[in-house]
């Protein structure tokens, strides 16, 4: 199966931003969700969901940018959520204690 290119939209503002991953995260996602989290900064958002709602596949690179982004926002006092994770990714969220460092929210409520 050919990877799905990605690509991260940032919405939001100084309360409060997503950044909508859509497509596949690995190692080419690397440069896109940088900028994404710079647009952030720019904001100045306290808050920064990641939105997984569009996102097939992650491996283990994927995780790897999503623990650099998770120690980026504490390093910048910035709270990170995710959202829209599937049911195997939330588990694997929880496997490798991800979900430890930030809140995900799950279908229809909150975890």
């Amino acid at each position: 199966m050919p990877a799905s290119p990605f690509r991260a939209e940032v919405h939001g503002d100084a309360a409060m931003a997503t950044i909508a991953l859509i497509g596949d995260v690995n190692v080419a996602s690397e440069a896109g969700l940088a900028a994404a989290y710079a647009e952030v900064v720019e904001l100045g958002s306290a808050v920064v969901i990641l939105d997984f709602a569009a996102t097939d596949y992650i491996n283990s690179t994927g995780i790897a940018l999503i623990v650099r982004l998770l120690a980026e926002g504490r390093r910048d006092r910035r709270e990170v959520r995710a959202r829209g994770l599937s049911a195997h990714y939330t588990e694997i969220f929880r496997i490798t204690r991800l979900s430890d460092y930030m809140h995900i929210e799950e279908a229809g409520g909150t975890a």
